[in-house]
């Protein structure tokens, strides 16, 4: 007997039916975009950045009414984060045709799009992130399809529509810009599967992004934060602990790249909790720890969404715990890290656990045990004024971006720091990530290259004596000097006229100074060899303006490789020589 259909099972076919459909409407938008110009590509990121930006406060504000998490103010900064940094940093790169000539190794890079992407967008970041995946998408001629987190179903629509609108405005296809509106677990993974999708950014939980590694497809996937902070000894304290409360307070602690614990070096450790206390930060007790733990860490050891993103009064106040009005952050003093220490997990909210370590190699041990439970390749930061020792943090801990007397919140995303702005970023072989960088418009381009032999090769059929080299006729290769034994001038000469011989030039090593200046003078352009100037096998537009403004020629082989705007501007200038090819 057939199962009856299920208001659910109705949304799952729904969902699928419109992954399938966008996916395809996506790929017919993309073979338009692929054909774009760098100029025509740029008017549409221009397009889409402009209508986002003053839209940042109504994304910020749609955003914490639909899905309850995180602070108006600080979502309308990260809105502005995508729509103006990230903007900016894309804005020069150069993703269209040519992007890279490698004179020295006569390599010529070319930029290809991936294809359609399929990017499924978080609730704890969902405005900011929809921003950023659009414009990174469209700056590479990738068509997108968005997957909304399903709590964020409306604040990522209203941002898909409005960059839409610009974008098309500015001349892209219908569908270069595509979203889910009924979004399951389904049809988010039809989406992920769907043969015309080609790349796939997945910004979420564990269980999405190894949904999104095991689909099949090339991916890029963010692993959990847990981020440690380490406060050195010589570290200045005000300053640090400014830097974590800002870090772990701001949006309420939802990016997965906010502190999570503070390490603290024992000699400094009643320094660093009393400014912690003056900063807003409440200590709680063994009780309070407890009444926490069982509230805010379900059994499968991940963050309450009850409690996600809301502020340390509002958790205090639903766990029972007496903390004072002006608290911005709880403390949770620990002795370990692990299944027995719930609250060392990542948290997404301002709930910080709190260790004390004898020095920077405790603290350095530390600090790997936090990240190896749940935060592996991705953020950590250090507080210190000594550079030996945040060095050895840099080559010791298995995390991809630590940042320096900083926020990790702030630091990682590249907003207080010279990373590469993204609100996607890798963790790495750490994370079981494919890249440890943050992601950009270049993961999403392919590079072909154009490369030109520097090396001739010497197949063993062009030996003396080998077979079918007899019967082509190959030149023979001169006999290598025995360098003990030497050469006399005279055999030297009859070797070098042997080998011009074979490839068909006159015998110019005996001629007369004169005979040979006769020669010159009825020979097309070919350039004496007491010239001193080794023939060039390469020449672009700069070298032939270097040789005209030295008032020099070029020495150029026959067979080298000149581009049209060098031979344009060398044969109106008479510059060019060319020398016997030489084999």
């Amino acid at each position: 007997m057939a199962e009856p259909v299920t208001s659910q099972t109705d949304r799952d076919l729904a969902s699928i039916a419109e992954a399938r459909a966008l996916a395809r409407r996506a790929k017919q938008a993309w073979l338009e975009l692929a054909e774009f110009s760098q100029e025509r590509i740029d008017a549409v990121v221009d397009a889409m950045a402009a209508a986002a930006t003053p839209c940042a406060e109504m994304f910020a504000r749609v955003a914490v009414e639909e899905t309850g998490y995180g602070v108006v103010e600080d979502k309308i900064q990260k809105n502005l984060f995508s729509s103006q940094k990230v903007y900016d940093f894309i804005r020069p790169m150069k993703t269209v045709g040519v992007v890279a000539r490698h004179e020295d190794r006569r390599v010529i890079e070319i930029a290809e799009p991936f294809g359609v992407v399929a990017a499924v967008v978080p609730s704890t970041n969902p405005t900011s992130t929809a921003i950023y995946k659009i414009l990174i998408s469209l700056k590479a001629r990738c068509a997108i399809v968005l997957s909304p987190h399903p709590a964020a179903v409306k604040c990522i629509t209203r941002v898909a529509e409005v960059m839409d609108e610009a974008a098309r405005r500015a001349g892209a296809p219908a569908g270069a810009i595509n979203w889910m509106t009924t979004v399951t677990l389904e049809g988010t993974q039809e989406l992920m599967k769907h043969r015309d999708v080609a790349v796939i950014l997945a910004t979420g939980g564990m269980g999405l992004v190894r949904a999104a590694y095991s689909a099949g497809k090339p991916a890029y996937g963010v692993g959990p934060g847990n981020a440690p902070a380490y406060i050195e000894r010589t570290a200045n304290v005000k300053k640090a602990v400014h830097d974590i409360v800002t870090g772990k307070t701001f949006d309420n602690g939802v990016l997965c790249s906010s502190e999570n614990s503070v390490v603290v070096d024992e000699a400094i450790a009643e320094d660093v909790k009393r400014e912690f206390q003056a900063q807003g930060g409440y200590f709680m007790n063994k009780t309070e720890m407890d009444a926490l733990a069982k509230m805010l860490v379900t059994p499968q050891r991940l963050p309450n969404p009850a409690l996600v993103g809301k502020t340390a009064i509002a958790i205090a106040e639903k766990c029972g715990i007496s903390a004072p009005s002006d608290t911005r952050v709880l403390m949770a003093p620990l002795e370990g890290v692990g299944r027995d220490y719930p609250l060392s997990i990542e948290k997404l909210c301002p709930v910080l656990s709190y260790y004390v370590v004898k020095d920077w190699r405790e603290g350095c041990e530390r600090c790997k045990q936090i990240l190896r439970y749940g935060g592996m390749g991705h953020t950590m930061s250090i507080h210190s004024q000594n550079d030996q020792v945040i060095l050895e943090f840099g080559l010791k801990k298995p995390a991809f971006r630590i940042v320096v007397n900083t926020p990790t919140t702030h630091g990682s995303v590249g907003l207080s720091t010279g990373l590469d702005p993204a609100m996607t970023l890798g963790c790495g072989g750490y994370g079981g990530n494919i890249t440890s960088d943050n992601i950009s418009p270049r993961h999403l381009l392919n590079i072909k290259r154009l490369a030109y032999e520097v090396t001739p090769t010497v197949s063993r059929w062009d030996r003396p004596g080998a077979g079918i080299a007899q019967s082509i006729s190959l030149p023979s290769v001169p006999a290598r000097p025995a360098p003990p034994v030497g050469i006399t001038a005279a055999a030297l000469t009859r070797r070098i006229d042997d080998f011009l011989g074979s490839r068909g030039f006159r015998n110019i090593t005996s001629r007369t100074e004169v005979g040979l200046k006769s020669d010159l003078s009825t020979t097309s352009n070919v350039s004496s060899p007491t010239s001193g100037q080794a023939p060039l096998d390469f020449v672009c537009e700069e070298d032939v303006r270097l040789a005209i403004q030295a008032g020099r020629k070029l020495i150029v082989s026959e067979r080298a490789i000149v581009t049209p705007a060098a031979r344009d501007l060398g044969e109106q200038h008479r510059v060019f020589s060319f020398s016997p090819w030489r084999g």
